[in-house]
């Protein structure tokens, strides 16, 4: 059994449930390529063991996942030019230069593996809390189906904090509707998880200090169906989206999502793939706080 840094990793019900969770609490659970690779290894790591019939995936904290690591510490210095590259910078198109390189490097570490955790062979289940913001969404949507706490909230802020169209991982028309995806992305607006849940896109709404418990309890549940059955619903429904487009839809976007990032270096001169402030993008650190999208409000009170 691999050993973890970023995620933990048990089974529980004399092995028939597994659980991962993300683990950078001081970094709110935020996405460096440490912890992608290892959630990768765990996720592998369940889908080998036969006795596992259904997986948890959580996020230890306030917070089941902040997005992707877009500056910390331990993500800087893993980077090819940081104290402690990762190696994976070096693979997968990571020496390779201009647009190749991130294109293949987001492809394997952002895009790819999402899918393959789409298509585990194992029952899924996202045990989600609190804000969950851009990449936070892709963990949460790769998985059949999500638990929430009730101060869950769901937003893609990329648009309006970095210039970008969306996450790697594009399924917010297939999660929000058209329509609600296209305002949710251009205003960076939230939808509490009664919302979500009324889409369909959330399963069950737990109180907040009691996910972890109920969450299990569900898992339960499902792992009393026998895994040939499970297997070929989960198989059944995915194909059938698949079929309606969900598969090419996907990669199309990918390409989008990187020639967004092509348009914006080539603006810097090779610099940063993403909007600046001086490209008309808030600041971070000034940028207003989000809100929830509201029907009759042009942008809600904070």
């Amino acid at each position: 059994m691999p050993e973890y840094k970023y995620v933990t990793y048990e089974t529980l019900d004399d092995g028939t449930i597994a659980r991962i969770m993300l683990n950078r609490v001081k970094s709110r659970n935020a996405q460096n390529r440490g912890l992608l690779v290892e959630l990768n290894d765990a996720f592998l790591e369940a889908e080998a063991d036969d006795q596992v019939r259904v997986v948890i995936l959580g996020g230890a904290g306030p917070l089941f996942s902040s997005g992707h690591d877009l500056g910390s510490k331990e993500s800087i210095a893993e980077r090819p030019t940081g104290e402690n590259p990762h190696p994976t910078f070096s693979i997968n198109g990571g020496t390779r230069k201009g647009s190749e390189n991130l294109m293949l490097q987001e492809w394997h570490y952002y895009f790819e593996n999402t899918k393959r955790w789409r298509n585990l062979r194992k029952i899924t289940i996202a045990q989600v809390q609190g804000t969950v913001y851009a990449a936070g969404l892709m963990l949460m949507w790769a998985c059949d189906l999500i638990v929430a706490s009730q101060n869950a909230r769901f937003a893609d802020v990329v648009g309006s904090r970095l210039g970008m169209c969306g996450v790697e991982y594009f399924a917010h028309p297939w999660e929000f509707g058209p329509r609600r995806a296209k305002e949710l992305m251009l205003t960076s607006d939230a939808i509490d998880v009664e919302e979500a849940h009324r889409i369909g896109m959330v399963s069950k709404i737990f109180p907040d200090d009691e996910l972890t418990d109920r969450t299990l309890e569900f898992a339960r549940r499902i792992a009393e169906l026998p895994t040939m059955t499970a297997l070929l619903i989960k198989e059944a429904v995915n194909q059938s989206v698949d079929n309606m487009g969900f598969q090419n839809a996907l990669n199309a976007c990918f390409t989008i999502h990187e020639l967004n990032h092509s348009h914006w270096a080539w603006v810097h001169g090779g610099g940063m793939p993403a909007a600046l402030p001086d490209d008309g993008i808030a600041n971070w650190k000034e940028a207003p706080p989000i809100v929830l999208a509201e029907k009759d409000a042009v942008r809600a009170e904070n």
